[in-house]
């Protein structure tokens, strides 16, 4: 069953979808999980609704949010904050721990691309996250956006971004609006992939609070809580580099799984390896 909710975070109301299984009976309370979406996309039509659906049929309890400044959720359109989002992720522990259907001592938090990097933050500085599941995850920022704009050309036109969007805060108190593919370039074959409400313009304040974002940083504060890296093992979005830092970064326990066949997206319905690798590790370390 699907449930459109709604919780407070910092004063705005976001917006989520809440799956339960389908035998789910009264008075019953499960393992959960928090599905976090990519970089400006949302909870609806993409990566999230198909992961939320698969862990429901494994009997997890599932919610699906909107981060503020995206999709349903309330915030000023485009305004998406890496440290924002962690904040999103708290609240969004804290609602759903009250919830009757919830085992609060075992919400876990699963995130896609951008959402992979905030879980991970999540999880490190928020010890009531039970287990984290990075999907196509990036640990360090600076680095990240050093392999995606992968010319000293490219390079340059990013980094002129930054500098050009600081220039234009401070003459005119106003931000400087770029192009998602100048921050965050997809390649158009798996533009289709990103589900529905997807922002085209972020503030360039967007682009430097990823830049200045190390999930790196924290991973290790995870641990004894369980922790997998998952990623494409030559993915053409998120560098595969991105979740070998992280893994470094990482204590035990700690899976990583490169998986060849896939890319960026990797969960997408007629791909079944990326499910089978995840359900494995579920089993073991997080059992519904």
């Amino acid at each position: 069953m699907e449930q459109n909710v709604s919780f407070k975070s910092d004063g705005l109301t976001l917006a989520g979808v809440v799956h339960t299984p389908a035998d789910l009976a009264p008075g019953d309370s499960r393992p959960a999980f928090l599905v976090l979406h990519g970089f400006g996309t949302g909870k609806d039509g993409s990566t999230p609704e198909i992961l939320s659906n698969m862990l429901c049929d494994w009997g997890y309890v599932v919610m699906r949010f909107d981060f503020r400044s995206c999709g349903d959720s309330e915030g000023e359109t485009g305004w998406v904050m890496c440290e924002d989002q962690v904040q999103d992720v708290k609240n969004a522990v804290t609602w759903f721990a009250k919830q009757p259907y919830v085992d609060a001592d075992r919400i876990g938090v699963i995130g896609h691309s951008f959402g992979a990097a905030v879980a991970v933050y999540a999880g490190g500085v928020d010890k009531r996250i039970a287990a984290v599941i990075s999907s196509c995850g990036w640990g360090d920022g600076e680095s990240k956006f050093r392999l995606q704009h992968k010319s000293d050309e490219e390079w340059a036109r990013f980094q002129n971004i930054l500098t050009e969007g600081k220039a234009h805060r401070e003459k005119t108190g106003k931000s400087l609006m770029v192009g998602r593919w100048d921050i965050v370039p997809i390649p158009e074959h798996l533009r289709g992939h990103m589900g529905k409400n997807v922002l085209m313009q972020f503030p360039a304040e967007t682009a430097q609070s990823m830049y200045d974002f190390r999930a790196n940083d924290v991973i290790g504060n995870i641990s004894p809580r369980p922790v997998l890296l998952f990623h494409a093992a030559d993915d053409s979005v998120t560098p595969t580099d991105q979740s070998l830092q992280l893994f470094a970064h990482a204590k035990q326990p700690c899976d990583l799984i490169l998986a060849s066949d896939v890319d960026h997206f990797p969960f997408s319905l007629d791909s079944t390896r990326a499910r089978d690798a995840v359900k494995g590790w579920l089993d073991v370390y997080f059992p519904a």
